[in-house]
């Protein structure tokens, strides 16, 4: 199945809870793996084992399963010439060890989980190689008894050493007025004893180191050098003697490699499925019912990540209809239904046994296709509508007969009539290859489409009305509603607006939805009529003196900002709120009549000539791009003129350009143009230097 989709459903999160039951790095090995089967054989399978693996948990007693500590180490470098070590040695007898209790174990539960337990018989438990390390090596430690020879070498070694410490002793009594401190040191292996430094010509010996103080320095004495000498040859064979035992050990690990692997191998399998079984154990997981033929029918399902508290879902489909199409409020649950159909689905298929009543009906799909959230990306340019094409069009090259799929909020991201109909389209297909389809929607277009057509049926997630509190529980055979009335008035939102929303909402549907006046309805206070715009409509929003440049465009002196709405495009106009306030609604009617007239005869003369010169800080109007900007330099000896559109400075050709409010209408007398032109980073710049000179200081101009 595609990755991508699993990970929208949060089967990822699923693996990373199982991989925390596992114990060993094969059994998290296989966590990592692990992914929906698609045959239903192997899915019975997998279901039957973790079964039996839960009821081996029941009985209360802990399966004593190997920890593979160090063994992957050893794996990796048998048969490479390495010559491992004591601790080797040591991590395989204990696995050895732990693998024989495994076996007696695993027999023991015979009766319980007939299948689980025959897997341990296939593992080896090379008595021979672990009674043979444990003789050699004991305590991390190689024995005297390991070998004749070492064993002779060792004794050597304790009389040397004892010769010394007697002579050392002897030297020790002798000369304590010559010693700093009454002990014996260690220097490079050699036994040394701490001389002060100015009385080191009184005692014959060797000076081997020097304190940091420089106080002391440790000599070796005259009288044990030849003694050291033989001591140190003897620690030489020694550990010649060591590296042989340790050297035939490594060749008896490598003549039973291959078995070693398969217990390896088998205890990171029961690993997994303990695994599995623990965490079913954990959501309270029970056994389910399988089949192929596209039937869901779950009773009381939880979201396995959601906690114990989730309210439990009941949902069918398969039977009598292929099709469900989901509706309710926003945060009703319609989501979490979708999610926890599709990831109950992906675990059963994993050997999981979910958290839903026993015996529920589960489907095994070939894929499981989801198209949630709204997937945007800067990175790949793309917008909610694409994303959402985009997945369609991987669920469609993928859906068959063998088939979930799972949407969230049809027709959403464009045009709610063009996406209605897109949506319907897609529905028919699936429904035509016959997948199994669960879909959410607000549309009341989709729920008529599934009421009237064959083959899908309407659900809808129950919503308190009272407390505006949703109730998670889906209700098959009735579609539901958004409640955005209701939970917007709630919430408190003014009663006029919901008023307003619901006649708006009844002429829409009516086909008789008419505007109302722009003016009457702001008390007087528009700005412009809908004729003075190029292309008709308006809408007002308020702006106020801003100090960045992102701001002064829009905002500048605490204007009004009128928004022209074409029909692809904006552009941004400040009108003068000193010109508005003095404006009758009489004067604002003979306005609009002239504006309708002039804009008849810009529409057949195209354009109007362009004033002689215009002004820094005139709007203009430029019709090839329908967009208004504000002179920002005025024009050049070849006729262009620099221009501010959309916070970007462009050179047009007066000959394209047509005013459209004066400098003097738009702005108060001696208004600071830079708050227009100039960034508030700028501006600070500029405000220092006219003061005074700083080093460093630059103020840097982009070619337009």
């Amino acid at each position: 199945m595609n990755e991508t989709m699993l990970q929208r459903l949060d089967y990822h999160k699923v693996k990373e809870k199982v991989s925390e039951y596992a114990v060993s790095y094969a059994g998290k090995s296989h966590v990592e793996k692990m992914c929906p089967l698609t045959n239903i054989d192997e899915v019975r399978r997998a279901l039957a084992e973790v079964t039996e693996a839960s009821d081996m948990l029941k009985q209360g007693a802990s399966v004593p399963l190997p920890t593979l500590q160090g063994i992957e180490h050893i794996i990796s470098l048998v048969n490479t010439g390495y010559v491992f070590s004591e601790d080797d040695f040591t991590n395989v007898a204990v696995f050895l060890r732990s693998c024989a209790q495994l076996k007696k174990y695993m027999r023991a539960k015979y009766s319980i989980a007939p299948t689980v337990s025959q897997y341990a018989a296939s593992m080896y438990e090379l008595e021979s190689i672990r009674d043979e390390i444990e003789r050699c090596i004991r305590h991390g430690r190689i024995t005297d008894d390991a070998s004749r020879e070492l064993s002779r070498v060792r004794r050597k070694v304790m009389q040397v050493e004892s010769r010394i410490k007697q002579r050392l002793d002897g030297l020790m009594n002798k000369h304590r007025t010559l010693m700093q401190e009454h002990l014996v040191g260690m220097r490079g292996g050699r036994y040394v004893l701490p001389i002060k430094k100015e009385l080191r010509k009184q005692f014959h010996g060797t000076v081997l180191d020097e304190s940091a103080s420089g106080q002391t320095v440790y000599m070796e004495p005259t009288e044990i050098a030849h003694l050291q000498h033989d001591l140190a040859q003897w620690r030489i064979a020694e550990s010649q003697e060591e590296m042989k035992v340790l050297s035939h050990l490594t060749e008896l690990l490598e003549r039973s490699t291959p078995e070693i692997k398969i217990n390896v191998d088998t205890v990171g399998v029961y690993d997994y499925l303990f695994a599995r079984a623990k965490y079913s154990r954990a959501i309270e997981g029970r056994p389910v019912q399988l089949n192929d033929c596209g039937i869901i029918d779950i009773r009381n399902a939880k979201h396995p990540l959601l906690g114990a508290h989730t309210v439990p879902l009941t949902f069918r489909i398969g039977r009598g209809y292929s099709c469900l199409i989901i509706t309710g409020p926003n945060t009703g649950g319609k989501t979490v239904a979708l999610k926890t159909v599709g990831l109950l689905t992906l675990m059963a298929q994993s050997g999981l046994l979910v958290p839903a009543q026993e015996n529920s009906l589960f489907s095994v799909f070939r894929n499981v296709c989801v198209d949630i959230g709204d997937g945007q990306s800067m990175e790949q340019s793309l917008s909610t509508f694409s994303a959402h094409v985009t997945n369609v069009i991987h669920i469609l090259e993928e859906a068959d007969a063998s088939t979930l799929v799972l949407f969230d909020e049809m027709a959403s991201g464009t045009d709610p009539g063009e996406g209605v109909g897109l949506s319907i389209a897609i529905l028919e297909e699936l429904r035509r290859r016959g997948s199994i389809v669960l879909a959410t929607t607000h549309f009341n277009e989709i729920k008529h489409f599934a009421t009237a057509t064959a083959g899908f049926e309407n659900a809808r997630m129950e919503f308190d009305a009272d407390t505006l509190q949703p109730r998670y529980q889906l209700r098959i055979g009735e579609a539901g509603s958004s409640y955005a009335f209701l939970i917007a008035s709630k919430l408190g939102l003014s009663a006029d607006i919901i008023s307003r929303s619901q006649h708006v909402t009844q002429s829409l549907s009516a086909g008789t939805f008419r505007a109302e006046n722009a003016a009457a309805a702001s008390d007087g206070k528009s700005a412009i009529s809908e004729a003075d715009a190029p292309n008709g409509e308006i809408s007002i929003s308020r702006g106020e003196q801003g100090s960045d440049r992102d701001e002064a465009e829009d905002k500048a002196t605490a204007v009004e900002t009128v928004t022209l709405v074409e029909s692809d495009g904006s552009a941004n106009l400040p009108v003068s709120r000193e010109k508005e306030r003095h404006a009758t609604p009489t004067e604002g009617t003979k306005e609009s009549k002239i504006s309708r007239e002039t804009k008849i005869s810009k529409d057949s003369d195209n354009s109007k000539n362009p004033p002689a010169k215009l002004q820094k800080g005139d709007c203009v109007y430029i019709a090839y791009l329908k967009r208004t900007g504000i002179v920002y330099e005025e024009e050049d000896l070849r006729g262009n003129v620099g221009v501010l559109i959309q916070h970007q400075k462009v050179k047009i050709n007066k000959k394209r350009l047509t005013l459209y409010i004066e400098k003097q209408d738009l702005y108060p007398e001696d208004y600071d143009m830079d708050i227009v032109f100039e960034s508030k980073e700028n501006r600070k710049k500029k405000k220092i230097m006219s003061r005074k000179h700083v080093e460093g200081i630059t103020i840097e101009y982009t070619s337009e």
